[in-house]
């Protein structure tokens, strides 16, 4: 069974004038996503600003997720926190609100042991959603290795993995050792992904551009490769911003360009400087130049 195919959205949080969350907004860009053919929602994750949202924020955002999807995709919970009874406790409001699934980091706040992580995991899977772990080793200190994913998907409801690693050969490395479900995590690896043997791609620019990042993986899919490295060559300059520390700022600042509007970035982010504006537009206009996706 797959449990994230396709295009899932690692869906923003708009906010308004005054800095606070709209939920109308974003329950619109949710349905906006579906309609333009995404497979799937996560939120809160990073690029949804999970870390800037108040504790009553973080639940409505979820609900409100969840329910401008109708059932229509499914709807992931980020559920990261500096505890394990915090995660916890996210799983479980993630539950009774009706997401299909949850995406967790390891442990964040510091560098746990590995009888550590595999205790926070097993307490997440406690709760009874399905997993996926998010393998993040540039933000935090674990590296969830091949090796290591082995070892967690022993426990019950660890199904999947989000490798944001940067390493395509980590796909055949966890395909080799386990039968874990492997979601590509980064924009600028997502086709190499595909190739390699991943179910989808929890993407990011897919707020601003999701017909176009559904087709690449539906042309890889079909095998259809010089259409799909085509797109995909064109796009390229904007998704290799999902990898960089201004990932948020340049996805809401594209997201105006297309005539989505989803207001600033939460402090400790701050708007794009001059340069980084003007680069972020250099990119969409070599992007829309050679577009040939309606």
């Amino acid at each position: 069974m797959i449990r994230f195919p396709g295009i899932q959205v690692a869906i923003i949080t708009p906010f308004d004038e005054s800095g606070e969350v709209d939920y109308a907004r974003l329950a619109e860009h949710a349905d906006w996503l579906i309609e333009n053919g995404i497979h799937g929602l996560v939120s809160p994750g990073s690029v949804g600003e999970y870390a800037s949202l108040t504790d009553e924020e973080r639940k409505r955002v979820v609900e409100t997720v969840i329910e401008a999807s109708g059932g229509r995709v499914l709807v992931t919970a980020g559920v990261m926190a500096p505890s394990t009874a915090k995660t916890v406790g996210w799983t479980e409001h993630a539950k009774q609100a009706g997401a299909a699934a949850v995406m967790a980091l390891p442990p964040i706040n510091y560098n746990p042991a590995r009888h550590e992580v595999f205790a926070y995991y097993q307490a997440i899977s406690d709760v009874g959603l399905p997993i996926a772990a998010y393998n993040n080793p540039y933000d935090t200190a674990t590296d969830l290795t091949p090796e290591f994913l082995a070892e967690l998907s022993e426990i019950e409801n660890f199904v999947a993995v989000k490798d944001f690693s940067g390493d395509v050969r980590r796909i055949a490395g966890i395909r080799e050792l386990c039968d874990l479900e492997i979601v590509a995590g980064v924009d600028d690896l997502a086709l190499e992904g595909f190739l390699a043997g991943a179910t989808g791609c929890i993407a990011g620019f897919a707020n601003a551009l999701p017909r176009e990042t559904v087709e690449v993986f539906d042309l890889a899919q079909a095998g259809e490769l010089d259409g799909a490295w085509e797109l995909y060559r064109r796009l390229l300059p904007l998704f290799r911003y999902d990898s960089a520390p201004l990932l948020v700022q340049a996805i809401k600042y594209a997201m105006g360009l297309v005539g989505k509007p989803a207001g600033k970035t939460r402090p400790p982010r701050l708007p794009l400087g001059d340069e980084d504006r003007k680069a972020v537009e250099k990119a969409f206009a070599h992007f829309a130049a050679t577009k040939t996706t309606g």
